[in-house]
Order: structure tokens, then sequence, then C-alpha cells
């Protein structure tokens, strides 16, 4: 195993342990993390004619998508084919990437949690995505705990992947604001293609 893979690892762990760590009591659920808030927004990706995933955005009325960096909400994607989790945290990363410029070392600390996070997925399976600002975010698999990168900055960066204004799917984020603006019905998933 390379020493970047153990380093990765070993990371992961520390980050997912203060998540996981919780005094004895039940671990935090999806249902626990989307407390107080409700489906606000939701589209669907689909690249080169492939579904790819549902975004379904969780927050409380009133979401302002030009302050997300400063509200809590979830993101979560039920995805609609099968992924290897290492190939969704490189191209989170090179999502990253997409909004802006990204310091290499940053880089290689996301890519080794997110790597140690992410497990594959199937059609079905849902990642839910839980940004806790000043925090970090939390990351779900259907209604178990992944565990969290427990840092600002990843955290903004990560979901700024949907939300920026500098994000590779401007339609999707469009998509999204319409509907929390009130020009959606927020009922069906939104066809966004790329």
């Amino acid at each position: 195993m390379s020493t970047w893979r153990v380093l990765g690892c070993a990371l992961a762990l520390v980050w997912a342990a203060p998540a996981m760590a919780n005094s004895g009591s039940a671990p935090p659920t999806v249902s626990a993390a989307l407390a107080e808030k409700q489906a606000l927004a939701s589209t669907r990706l689909r690249v080169w004619g492939f579904e790819v995933y549902d975004a379904r955005l969780w927050a409380r009325t009133g979401f302002d998508m030009a302050r997300f960096e400063v509200l809590p909400f979830a993101l979560e994607l039920s995805y609609l084919r099968s992924f290897k989790g290492a190939d969704i945290a490189r191209r989170s990363v090179d999502e990253m990437r997409q909004t802006g410029a990204l310091d290499e070392a940053d880089a290689a600390r996301w890519l080794a949690a997110m790597t140690g996070l992410f497990p594959d997925v199937q059609r079905g399976d849902r990642i839910t995505g839980v940004h806790v600002p000043g925090t970090g975010a939390r990351f779900y698999l259907n209604d178990r705990l992944l565990g969290e990168v427990g840092e600002d900055r990843f955290s903004r960066r990560f979901f700024g992947i949907w939300l920026s204004e500098r994000t590779s799917q401007p339609r999707m984020r469009e998509d999204l604001l319409a509907q929390l603006q009130g020009n959606g019905n927020g009922a069906a998933p939104a066809q966004v293609n790329r």
C-alpha cells in the first residue's frame, strides 16, 4: 500500500472519529441531520444522455443560495447508476478546481479524506452531505453515517460544486435557484443535460 494511501486512510479515520464517537448515544442519522429542514428543490443530472443522479436540496424555508456557505443545509444525491467511491472522490476534487484555484496540499488532503469516506454506490443509493457552517461536512450513505471532514473550507468548496456561481453545472444551479425562488414546483426533478 502506498504511503499516500496509508496517510489518506489514517486522516479519514481521524476526521471520522469525532462524528462516530457520540458518548454512547445512537449515531447521528440522516433524519436527525435533516430535522427542521425540508426538500426545497430537486433536479436531475444527465451527462451525454446518461442519467447520473437526482439532487435534492434540504434546507429551511427562505434558504438563500448566495449565502450557502454560512447556512446549514443538506444535499442528497440519489444515484441512477453505479460508481466507485474513489472515482466520486477524484471527480469531486476536479469539480472543486472548476470553482476556483485549489491549493494542492488541500486537494491531496481532501482527496484522501473523501476516498476514505465515499463507498462504491449502486443505482438507488443515496449519499447525503450535510453542511455544518464553521465546522465542516458530514456524509451519510442512505441512513448510515459515513463520517465527516471537519474542515469548514472543505465543506464550502465541496458544496460549491453545485451551489457556487462558478459551478461546472450552471443549468443545474439555475434550476435549483428557480425552485427556491418559487418559479418551479419542486415536484419532479428537472432534467439537466451536459
